[in-house]
């Protein structure tokens, strides 16, 4: 039996993933700001350890894992998925709103990674599951900021990945695309709090684009569930994986317009080294 440490864990991707590690006879512990609504989604369960986390308090994330050690022993899988969205153009987004959002997204996530890791390193196992998007391989108008975030995700996971491989610890980063969560609602996703009117055209019609979409996204989010507790039974699992059609599309066409934009310009990055000559006689 495998425990997971899954934040987030009260709604969305994170109830679902729970749901799903204990369906397959897991033990799960369940963080969320508020424990109750865990038990009220996930209901009681013998392996079920519903644990009050805010991903912002490195006091609590502390608490949470020595909790978790306390009941399971040990904490196989890690699953950073709590965090949120904002949208509108990057200059209209205040310091407080950043601030607000990197606390959760970048912040959270490396504070509980950091104190799950020192048990994952003496077990010489574990899996790291980090939630980026597919913001966090290719930004857009409107989602900037929150991109950026997601971006520093996807960074970090590389690195961390380069380091734990040899330690038999796997990274993986999870890009879903759009999904049928509450993702898009207030409850997950904010708006600036300023508008400008220049950028109706651009950012404001990806504000239009989440209100018209909520609800209607075409990923399934229980599959994409299930898809990760077979991930954490892979003996290799991908760096990456994509989730969701319109993320496959995404990813393509970003790998395509780096090709020819790096061919294009080839010439002029090559001519910034020093001459050939000169490097090899130094």
């Amino acid at each position: 039996m495998r425990t997971w440490f899954i934040t987030g864990a009260s709604r969305g991707f994170g109830a679902l993933i729970a749901k799903a590690a204990l369906e397959a006879g897991d033990a799960v512990v369940a963080t969320a700001r508020n424990p109750d609504d865990v038990t009220k989604t996930l209901g009681g369960h013998d392996h079920l350890l519903a644990v009050r986390l805010d991903v912002t308090d490195q006091a609590q994330a502390n608490d949470a894992v020595a909790a978790a050690i306390k009941r399971f022993g040990r904490i196989d899988i890690l699953v950073n998925n709590a965090g949120f969205g904002v949208v509108g153009a990057v200059e209209e987004a205040s310091a407080e709103e950043i601030q607000r959002v990197y606390a959760t997204n970048v912040f959270g996530l490396l504070g509980v990674t950091r104190a799950v890791l020192p048990h994952m390193r003496r077990q010489r196992s574990g899996r790291v599951f980090n939630l980026s998007s597919v913001g966090g391989y290719a930004s857009r108008a409107g989602f900037g900021i929150y991109c950026s975030t997601k971006f520093a995700v996807e960074a970090l996971s590389e690195a961390l990945h380069g380091e734990l491989e040899p330690l038999g610890i796997h990274v993986t980063v999870v890009e879903p695309g759009a999904f049928r969560t509450d993702f898009l609602d207030g409850s997950s996703l904010a708006p600036h709090a300023q508008r400008i009117a220049d950028y109706d055209q651009t950012s404001g019609q990806t504000r239009e684009w989440s209100s018209a979409n909520n609800y209607a996204q075409q990923g399934d989010p229980a599959k994409l569930a299930t898809a990760i507790v077979r991930l954490a039974g892979e003996a290799q699992p991908p760096l990456r994986i994509q989730f969701g059609s319109d993320t496959v599309a995404i990813v393509e066409a970003k790998n395509a317009f780096v090709a020819s934009e790096l061919a294009q310009w080839r010439d002029l990055a090559l001519s910034t080294d020093y001459p050939a000559e000169e490097l090899a006689g130094a």
